[in-house]
C-alpha cells in the first residue's frame, strides 16, 4: 500500500517518528507521500524525507489556508522550490472556505497559478477542497484552469459531485479514515468512484479511522481504510491494496 497523503513531518510526530515509520512498514505501507502545507513546513518535510531515504516522496504547494496578504511572495518561493525537481506532485493546493472566506479570491488565484505550474512541469496535483465544492467546480469549468492530472484528497462528496467533476477531467479520489465513521455515508460515492480511481490516504495526524477516531492518526492505520473500502465494493482487502497501489504509481510515478 501507499499512503498518498500524510504529514508525518509535523511536530505531532517529533517524539516517535522512527517508530511511526517502522509500524507503517510492518502494516504493509511501502511508501508515503508528504504534501507541503506552506513555506514554514518545507524544512521539516525535507528533514523527514532525508531521514527515510526511498520511503518518502514530497509534493510542493501552498495550502489554501496559508494564502494571506503575502501570498504572491510565498507563491514565488514555492515555485522556485517546485522546479528544483525534487517533488512528485504540486500540492496540496485548492480552496478552503470552512473557517474564513476573507481570502477566497486570492485562494482561487493561487489555485489557478499552481495548476498552471503543474501543466508546465507535467506533475500531478493534490487538491484540497473544503466547503468549496461549487467554487472549485466553477473554476474547473471556467477555462481558467489548464488540464491536469490529479487527486481530490480527503474526498467526502456525493456520487453526483463525482459525476460533475468527471465532466471536467479524469481525477483520482483520496479516501481516508472518514470512510470508517458510522455516519459518514460515503458508500454511494465510493461505488461511483470505483476501485480504478481510488487512492488510500491517512492525512495523518488528522482523521484517524475507527477504532482510533479522535486520536493521532498515522500511516500504519491505512489497512482500516482498505478493509472498509473492500466491504463497500464487495471485493477483498488484498484487491483494494493492489489496485490502489497501482493507481498511486500511475498518478505519481514509481519514484
Amino acid at each position: 500500500m501507499i499512503d498518498t497523503h500524510t504529514h508525518i513531518y509535523l511536530e505531532e510526530f517529533d517524539e516517535d517518528r522512527v517508530e511511526v515509520v517502522r509500524r507503517a512498514r510492518e502494516a504493509g505501507v511501502e511508501r508515503v507521500i508528504l504534501p507541503n502545507v506552506d513555506f514554514d513546513t518545507v524544512q521539516a518535510m525535507h528533514a523527514t524525507n532525508d531521514l527515510f531515504p526511498g520511503y518518502c516522496r514530497m509534493a510542493m504547494g501552498l495550502h489554501p489556508t496559508s494564502v494571506e496578504d503575502d501570498y504572491r511572495e510565498r507563491l514565488g518561493q514555492v515555485r522556485e522550490l517546485l522546479f528544483s525537481g525534487e517533488y512528485c506532485a504540486v500540492g496540496e493546493i485548492g480552496l478552503d472556505l470552512y473557517w474564513d472566506k476573507t481570502y477566497a479570491e486570492e485562494q482561487k488565484e493561487a489555485f489557478v497559478m499552481q495548476t498552471g505550474w503543474a501543466a508546465e512541469s507535467g506533475l500531478p496535483v493534490i487538491i484540497h477542497c473544503r466547503e468549496a465544492f461549487d467554487e472549485i467546480l466553477a473554476l474547473l469549468q471556467s477555462g481558467r484552469v489548464p488540464a491536469f492530472r490529479g487527486v481530490f484528497h480527503s474526498f467526502t462528496g456525493s456520487a453526483e459531485q463525482v459525476r460533475l467533476l468527471r465532466g471536467t477531467g479524469d481525477y483520482y479520489f483520496g479516501i481516508n479514515g472518514i470512510v470508517t465513521f458510522k455516519n459518514a455515508h460515503l458508500e454511494d460515492m465510493v461505488r461511483e468512484v470505483g476501485i480504478g480511481r481510488i487512492l488510500l490516504e491517512t492525512d495523518a495526524p488528522y482523521l484517524a479511522p475507527v477504532p482510533y477516531r479522535g486520536k493521532r492518526n498515522e500511516p500504519s492505520y491505512l489497512p482500516y481504510m482498505a478493509k472498509r473500502i473492500a466491504e463497500i465494493l464487495d471485493i477483498t482487502t488484498a484487491e483494494v491494496e493492489e489496485a490502489t497501489t497501482a493507481n498511486a504509481v500511475r498518478l505519481f510515478g514509481e519514484g
